[in-house]
């Protein structure tokens, strides 16, 4: 029997409760269901390996193609689906907060909302521009009841702005606005890690394993809730499918197919 949006959404809350739990990022219908099937109890969307799938660069979609992206996501599995919002898609609050109510309605139970301005002059939005956005994801948020869990990210180490300090400060800004979760993709090092944690508690913390050589149980001690993997597994499928192409078209030979995930195994997982 299909799970409710309801208890998705109330299963997702309950996860930040305590512990720590991955949460992978599947890139389309096939990988979240695989994911699923795994048993992971939660996934997330990735920007960059949704927009691969679709012949695009990381941060070229648009929020129509996103919205009918997450709205196919959650449709195909019983687990709670995080979104990989970017920034909204907009830079005026007014327009996040349009954007994020479309978001919430496609059935995920939370999404992230990032500081990054896509201009490289100007990486990141000024801090009470940045935190007007968060407040309006809020109260976007908070006018349907929709109870999606809303996610601040301080991009700062991602383009070269990697003063801790800074990032401290905008999540615990991030936080007094209505983030419920705080995520500082780039930091590596426990030390980092452990003054995030510190700074946002009793906030939970989303760390970007992609970034980190720790295991789950090393970043559990720390005090981190949940752990993602952004684009990395899309970019795995990457690495087998560009390997086996580029023998055939510079080598003119088949040997990296034998290397494929067996064809009998994959309908199983789908029938």
């Amino acid at each position: 029997m299909p799970i409710s949006l309801a208890d998705k959404r109330a299963t997702f809350r309950k996860l930040h409760g305590s512990g720590c739990f991955p949460i992978p990022n599947p890139f389309d219908v096939g990988s979240a269901k695989a994911l699923a099937q795994m048993g992971f109890k939660a996934l997330a969307s990735t920007s960059a390996g949704f927009a691969w799938t679709i012949g695009k660069a990381d941060n070229r979609v648009t929020v129509d193609e996103v919205c009918t992206h997450l709205t196919e996501l959650c449709a195909a599995v019983d687990v709670p689906v995080n979104a990989d919002f970017e920034n909204g898609f907009a830079h005026e609050p007014e327009k996040v907060a349009a954007n994020v109510t479309r978001g919430a309605k496609t059935g995920v139970a939370g999404l992230s909302i990032e500081d990054s301005t896509g201009d490289a002059a100007r990486p990141l939005y000024d801090r009470n521009h940045a935190i007007e956005r968060i407040k309006a994801a809020r109260a976007a948020i908070d006018a349907d009841n929709s109870g999606v869990m809303l996610t601040g990210r301080c991009e700062g180490f991602l383009v070269g702005q990697d003063d801790l300090a800074m990032v401290i400060d905008r999540l615990c800004a991030y936080a007094d606005a209505g983030a419920e979760c705080l995520y500082a993709p780039g930091i590596k090092t426990r030390e980092q890690i452990a003054a995030v944690v510190k700074a946002v508690a009793p906030k939970s913390v989303n760390l970007l394993i992609g970034a980190s050589g720790l295991s789950v149980a090393e970043v559990a001690e720390l005090g981190v809730r949940r752990i993602s993997v952004g684009g990395s597994l899309a970019r795995a499928a990457w690495a087998g499918f560009m390997r086996a192409a580029k023998e055939i078209a510079e080598q003119g030979t088949f040997t990296e197919l034998a290397k494929g995930y067996p064809g009998v195994e994959l309908n199983k997982m789908f029938r």
